[in-house]
């Protein structure tokens, strides 16, 4: 028998065997999944009313909310394809993604009325602009009297096909310009179905959305969780005593972070003052995090296990996690806090390699450096409107991450850098990632980059901007010392920068390197490769 695979099919689980359990929290409204499931249908059936067809795109600009979580579905169910934007982007990334994607409805909370009002006057194809939260001009109707329209539908699955786009999401342009990425129902289920494997014990399992919704399918979290009927905590806004005051008065096991929000909440002045007893599992992503702050976040949250994962927006994303794997057995702490750090092995629907140029498979020897590509059952179906990009990145069925990385023997993967940001010093290649881990196991370092400079004798050196923790006295000559037990004397930074100023960052919490490396490259005829 044949049934569409579609994320729709994680709701009529989630409303059939857990419909009077609280599934969804925002703020200080609560649904059971039956309410939720409602809620979701309800703006599907509205929607079409409103205009929307079959491949429309609905964007949202909006923190996490149970709305956007509607979204997830209410959208999907109408046959249109929901964008979440993301909220840091500036008005002329958002016009210009906006017109690229031909979005025929905006959601927004109130927060970015001004920003609508901005949007409106040069965004041509959005017909309906809808507020989630009080009626003011910026809006033509809000979110309450839209899904009042509506009826509780429930979607025919078998009529959907399952290859038809459901989300579109847009990278974060942390190495350049934004692209829309494609994703199908098809993609989105078996993702669901990956990230679900992941999970432990269900029956007590409560979801702290930490990641924005906007990034990358919320890392899966909306669909696996709803099809296990797992508690979903939003956390609108992260701000790490928000945080904390969520995982106390909810009892949540797990959560995911990427290493500037783990280092916001191990700074954090309060982190002792909330009992953190229930937490379980800390998934670390979206960049590379290093064995110290796996222990750190172990050590802030006792009863934890904190593990890296990998992934990208065009993976859906996930394609890696380090957990546990029976056949390995870390010799002491320290090694084990080196295998929870790396990228980990693959997560089940997916096929990873480490090839060199010519798509040959790199020795299994955790030293020879090839990039990561990727097949499988969650990789997107292109970048909207880009044949010749989705072309570029495309081997025949293996999808080239740009990631450069090593590997063994157990099909762990180590990202070593991105193949843009490798420096390449007197010809010798350099981890820009390898060198930030080692500064950060400094105690007095709050965070930092790494990126290359230009240098007339060796082509380009490290450079590293710096952010120490508040009453540090850390200066060049104590950090030099410190790394020369750590990093060979041709991967040391040549130049160190420090600042009190927070790094730019993507609304995400990457750092953005292009802006960083641009001040050392400034007025030079020259850049780096990928620059």
């Amino acid at each position: 028998m044949f049934v569409p695979l579609t994320p729709l099919r994680c709701l009529h689980r989630a409303v059939d065997l857990f419909g009077n359990k609280i599934g969804v929290v925002s703020g200080d409204r609560e649904f059971t999944y039956a309410q939720f499931g409602e809620r979701a249908e309800r703006l599907a059936s509205a929607l079409a009313k409103e205009g929307v067809r079959t491949g429309d795109r609905v964007a949202y600009l909006s923190f996490n909310t149970n709305q956007l979580l509607e979204g997830y579905y209410g959208v999907v169910q109408a046959g249109a394809i929901i964008m979440p934007l993301n909220v840091r982007l500036s008005p002329q990334e958002l016009v210009a993604i906006l017109n690229h994607s031909g979005a025929k409805v905006l959601i927004f909370e109130n927060d970015f009325a001004p920003l609508v009002e901005k949007l409106r006057p040069l965004c041509p194809s959005i017909e309906r602009y809808i507020t989630t939260d009080d009626k003011i001009p910026a809006a033509d109707l809000t979110y309450e009297e839209l899904i009042d329209k509506g009826t509780p539908e429930r979607a025919d699955i078998f009529k959907i096909d399952e290859m038809s786009i459901a989300e579109l999401f847009y990278t974060s342009g942390s190495t350049g310009t934004p692209k829309g990425v494609m994703h199908s129902h098809r993609t989105l289920y078996l993702h669901a179905l990956s990230v679900g494997c992941l999970f432990k014990q269900l029956e007590t399992m409560v979801d702290l959305h930490t990641i924005p919704l906007f990034h990358a399918n919320g890392w899966g979290r909306p669909q696996s969780s709803t099809m296990n009927g797992v508690k979903q905590i939003m956390v609108r806004r992260f701000e790490p005593t928000a945080v904390f005051k969520l995982i106390a008065q909810h009892k949540a096991t797990d959560m995911s972070l990427v290493p500037t929000m783990a280092n916001a909440l191990l700074n954090a002045p309060d982190r002792n003052d909330y009992d953190f007893s229930s937490m379980r599992t800390v998934m670390i992503g979206g960049a590379a995090g290093s064995p110290e702050l796996m222990k750190r976040v172990e050590q802030l949250f006792a009863n934890a296990e904190c593990i890296a994962g990998y992934g990208l927006t065009e993976t859906a994303p996930v394609l890696t996690s380090a957990r546990k794997k029976s056949t390995v057995v870390p010799a002491n702490d320290e090694e084990r806090y080196q295998r929870q750090a790396m990228a980990g092995w693959p997560v089940p629907n997916v096929y990873l390699r480490v090839v060199d140029l010519e798509m040959n498979d790199v020795p299994r020897d955790m030293q020879s450096i090839g990039e990561v590509v990727a097949a499988g059952d969650h990789i997107m179906e292109g970048y909207y409107r880009e044949p010749e990009a989705t072309a570029a990145v495309m081997s025949g069925p293996w999808f080239h991450t740009g990631d450069m990385a090593v590997w063994d023997n157990e099909g762990y993967i180590h990202i070593v850098d991105r193949k843009k940001e490798i420096i390449i010093s007197g010809g010798e290649n350099i981890s820009s990632l390898e060198v930030e881990k080692a500064i950060f196991a400094h105690p007095d370092v709050f965070e930092c980059a790494v990126v290359a400079a230009p240098d007339e004798k060796w082509g380009e050196v490290p450079a590293a901007v710096v952010v120490r923790k508040p009453g540090s006295s850390l200066n060049e000559e104590g950090l030099i010392e410190f790394l020369s037990e750590r990093l060979g004397r041709f991967k040391m930074p040549r130049q160190i920068e420090f600042t009190d100023e927070p790094l730019p960052k993507t609304g995400t919490g990457k750092i953005r390197k292009l802006v960083i490396k641009e001040k050392f490259w400034a007025g030079k005829a020259r850049r780096v490769q990928g620059g």
